[in-house]
């Protein structure tokens, strides 16, 4: 009974974009990750600043272009340039390009701590190009930018984390195991990903499944939510905005499933991508949208890139123990896959469950 959408009402809604789904341990930080000093070359300034310009349009591969254009035009050691190109790459997908950038930077870091930051955005970069699939040689080359990066910086627990992910992927469970008991020994236990280090600690093959992006907000009824505080709960993300025709069309299927399984171990969380604030608001406000809303901003929006959205709406399943079981563009039946892990979710809740670990 529910809409289908067609191609072309889809592609009024998509836009091409890209990141990492899997768990992100953290920002760009340190010199790199603030470095946004354009080159000194006037004529690499001029081209530097079309290609900022590029990137607030959302079109990475000019973007892409002229970063390394004004690098070469600035002579090849422009820091800002390679970082935003390492990040235009990363948007488009283009994870060798995103690896040849970090190359760059590991070259040009003149700190030890930027060096570090270096081989840790090489290592995601590579973790990205592998995916789920299984392939090793893109996680062996993970393993070794971070190996590098822990050489000069034992102790940094980003690159602790993700070199168990790596470990993993490479089926040396034993060693991801052990990077990922080090990992809560460096950090808080309220860190983001502390439970999952734990989980993943306890059973280093889960670290090879599509886990859910961690993320934390404020949403507009103010309370805070993440990933971690949903764990037992099956978890419904809606990514949409108010200019979009489909977006508005497979509303009534999502007050649908809202008020279907309300009461049940089931959480939707609606992620707006309007720029326009009050326009927001006061749709959500009209349209009686009463479960958890937040808006992202855009498709460069944080929990946008994390979940590597192209297009509107899509929605993603998220079970108990926060692994990605079904991803969907459009409108669809989603319906008997949320009864089956629902159903799984009160299960386990009277029983030790993975979840429990966590």
């Amino acid at each position: 009974m529910h809409r289908s959408f067609t191609l072309a009402g889809l592609l009024l809604c998509s836009l091409v974009f890209a990141g990492r789904l899997a768990a992100q341990p953290g920002a760009v930080r340190g010199t790199l990750g603030g470095s946004n000093a354009g080159p000194s070359d006037a004529k690499a300034a001029k081209v530097y600043a079309k290609a900022l310009k590029d990137v607030e349009a959302h079109n990475y591969g000019l973007a892409l272009d002229d970063f390394r254009k004004a690098d070469t035009l600035d002579g090849g050691h422009c820091l800002g340039c390679e970082m935003q190109a390492y990040k235009a790459a990363k948007q488009l997908q283009d994870y060798k390009a995103a690896q040849d950038e970090a190359t760059l930077l590991v070259s040009h870091a003149a700190t030890v701590d930027d060096k570090v930051e270096a081989h840790r955005l090489a290592g995601e970069a590579c973790l990205a190009d592998g995916g789920y699939r299984i392939f090793e040689k893109p996680f062996q080359a993970a393993d070794a930018e971070f190996q590098a990066a822990l050489q000069l910086m034992p102790q940094q627990p980003d690159c602790v984390y993700d070199d168990g992910v790596a470990l993993a992927h490479l089926h040396q469970y034993e060693k991801a195991k052990a990077q990922f008991e080090q990992f809560m020994k460096l950090v808080s236990p309220k860190d983001l990903l502390y439970a999952r280090a734990k989980l993943f600690a306890a059973q280093p093959e889960l670290a090879r499944k599509r886990t859910a992006p961690n993320f934390h907000v404020v949403a507009l009824d103010g309370k805070t939510v993440s990933m971690e505080s949903l764990v037992g709960k099956v978890v419904l993300l809606d990514f949409w905005a108010t200019w979009c025709g489909p977006c508005k069309q497979a509303l009534p299927h999502l007050k649908e499933i809202a008020h279907t399984f309300e009461g049940q171990p089931l959480v939707v969380i609606s992620i707006s991508l309007d720029e326009d604030d009050a326009a927001w608001k006061k749709f959500v406000a009209q349209n009686g949208m009463t479960w958890i809303q937040y808006r992202d901003g855009g498709f460069d929006g944080e929990i946008a890139t994390q979940f590597a959205v192209k297009a509107i709406p899509t929605t993603f399943t998220i079970d108990a123990d926060g692994f990605v079981q079904d991803q969907q563009v459009g409108d669809g039946e989603i319906e008997l896959k949320l009864k089956k892990l629902i159903a799984q979710a009160q299960e386990a809740a009277s029983k030790k469950t993975v979840a429990e670990v966590r």
